[in-house]
């Protein structure tokens, strides 16, 4: 067995920044390391060695599988949560390395990997349901085309963690173009030195938008262009019913990829205020309220940039916030282009919004299930009775009619054409809380079924129960939460 099995090709960047922007941590050795789950599909992507990986019996890393001169690191980070500001840092989380392919380069993040430098009062673990769900709901994510972080595997080191209850403790491997967030700029913004924060920001174009280095006011085009992309995946996590649960800024990274999958979920019943997160008492991040965080995390970004953008103060907020104001028109773009999608409006015009408006205002007031309202909005028959039974609906489908006859299409084609862009499947709350406990309990059977329907959302599922909602009760209940 070579000394590095796995296949990595490493080059940490990372780590030729200064030393204020990261710490370096101490290998673990853990007594009992075990795959619980392990995604070969992304595994091949990534190129690694999966036969090395199956021969260990496990996708884990002590010292005897390191190449020499070779550190894991913890990256430190600020952020606004709840809109509180803090300093914060990878408190249980290491990266592992920067695997490169074809000149793309991908973190190997550790989470649950153990107490670092910037741990507060956790103890560093994670449990295993909370690992599982962020690899069940990142996969989701990545086979509904929505940027995301992937996870390559889930390991129980043999240890347990504390909780309500005793838990096995557990490892996931994460997979991202980076975890550079909002709050990390926050972070090089309060070291209050404008050399480090120039470096920090150069090394994150050069890394992310390295075509902005030919441009005349670089900095100006970053921050025009990280709002483009969350303005996008808000859109995107918007369409399919998403809701992220703790956008807090150190949650938002800047590649554009949805990162943390602590308390979040998918809406069941439309309902603009939904929010399932248990720490989110005021509904900040309700479902409506998304994009408006979106915007309030990016302006703290901005903020960051300010001594960048130019050397008078004054001018340079303003073109912080002429810059800013870009960001709700590209999300109203995106949102508007995606939705009529949904209902096969590919031609929208300026009157068209409102077909959208007025149908999610019908599933509202009728507790419609959003994904399946989509789905089947052209089998009628399968839509809720109270809703199609409505006068107002079926004058909203005459609308719709009129605004169909300029697509030049038959209703059969239009719907083949929804049915790719409108799931079938999502992670539904109640199956995944059942796949996550029975896991836990040791039956993957569940788990795996599910996750094989949600790696093919478009098609409807064998198992029909996948695309059935809970019972209403649940939903008004129902809470999710961090899992720290």
């Amino acid at each position: 067995m070579s000394h590095f099995p796995f296949g990595f090709n490493f080059d940490n960047s990372y780590q030729k920044l200064p030393k204020n922007f990261y710490s370096i941590e101490s290998v673990q050795n853990f007594k009992a390391p075990k795959n619980i789950i392990f995604n070969e599909s992304l595994a091949k992507e990534l190129h690694l060695n999966i036969n090395g990986i199956k021969d260990i019996d496990c996708l884990f890393y002590d010292q005897k599988y390191l190449p020499q001169k070779f550190d894991f690191i913890a990256q430190a980070y600020a952020g606004h949560q709840f809109g509180h500001f803090t300093m914060l840092g990878d408190g249980r989380a290491v990266l592992f390395g920067e695997h490169l392919i074809h000149n793309e380069r991908f973190d190997i993040h550790l989470k649950g990997y153990g107490l670092t430098e910037y741990g507060r009062r956790g103890d560093g673990k994670a449990a295993l349901g909370p690992m599982l769900r962020e690899y069940l709901i990142s996969e989701a994510m990545f086979y509904l085309a929505i940027p995301t972080t992937r996870s390559l595997s889930v390991i129980t080191t043999g240890d347990v963690v504390h909780r309500e209850e005793i838990f096995p403790a557990a490892i996931l491997t994460r997979v991202a173009k980076s975890h550079i967030r909002v709050g990390s700029f926050q972070f090089a913004a309060a070291l209050n030195d404008i050399n480090l924060l120039k470096q920090y920001t150069d090394y994150c174009i050069n890394r992310h938008f390295p075509e902005l280095n030919t441009t005349k006011n670089k900095y100006e085009a970053f921050l025009h262009a990280v709002i483009k992309r969350q303005a996008l995946l808000i859109a995107q996590w918007m369409s399919v019913g998403f809701i992220h649960g703790v956008m807090n800024t150190d949650n938002m990274a800047i590649s554009g990829e949805t990162i943390d999958y602590g308390p979040c979920a998918f809406m069941n019943y439309y309902h603009p205020e939904t929010v399932f997160s248990s720490i989110d008492q005021h509904g900040r991040y309700a479902y409506k309220n998304q994009p408006i965080i979106g915007e309030w995390n990016l302006t703290r970004f901005a903020e960051s940039l300010i001594p960048l953008l130019h050397a008078d103060i004054e001018q340079a907020k303003t073109i912080a916030l002429e810059i800013l104001e870009s960001y709700a028109q590209e999300f109203q773009q995106n949102w508007g282009s995606l939705m009529l999608k949904k209902i096969g409006i590919n031609s929208p015009s300026i009157h068209s919004k409102s077909l959208i408006d007025d149908l999610l205002a019908l599933m509202q007031k009728h507790q419609a299930d959003f994904t399946n309202t989509f789905y089947y909005l052209y089998e009628t028959n399968h839509l809720k009775k109270e809703l199609t039974a409505d006068p107002s609906f079926k004058n909203w489908w005459d609308k719709l009619l009129v605004y169909l006859e300029k697509e030049n299409k038959s209703i059969q084609e239009i719907m083949h054409e929804t049915r790719k862009i409108n799931p079938a499947v999502i992670a539904r709350n109640h199956l995944v809380e059942n796949a996550l406990k029975t896991a836990v309990a040791g039956d993957l059977k569940p788990f795996t079924e599910l996750l094989a329907a949600l790696e093919d959302p478009f098609n409807p599922p064998k198992n029909q129960a996948f695309m059935s909602p809970p019972d209403f009760t649940f939903d008004q209940s129902y809470k999710t939460f961090c899992g720290t």
